[in-house]
């Protein structure tokens, strides 16, 4: 192991007090407040397709294990179990297919 030098020790013990008075002050604010429990269901999207008939699907987002994550159900049927916005809607655009324009 290497020596340390006089300067490398005071730098050291420096630091340490330093970490050690900045935990003093984060331990002396409150508690922050645990956020608010989410609602089971959280999002319910309604599509209404008028193309060729008119069709309604409702997709209902609930509550999943992960926060950033829903349990998606479409029109009663569960389609996942766990799956991300983004993801959501990337499905829901895919099965949208595109119409021609007259």
């Amino acid at each position: 192991m290497y020596k340390l030098t006089s300067k490398a020790k005071a730098q050291r013990e420096r630091l340490a007090l330093m970490r050690a008075g900045r935990d003093r002050a984060r331990m002396a604010l409150p508690s922050p407040d645990r956020p608010a429990e989410l609602p089971e269901l959280r999002k319910r999207l309604t599509v209404e397709n008028f193309d060729f008939e008119y069709d309604v699907h409702v997709l209902e987002f609930f509550k999943s294990d992960r926060r950033d994550c829903f349990r998606v159900v479409v029109d009663g049927v569960e389609w996942k179990k766990r799956i991300g916005w983004s993801k959501a809607l990337e499905g829901l655009r895919k099965s949208m297919p595109r119409v021609g324009a007259e």
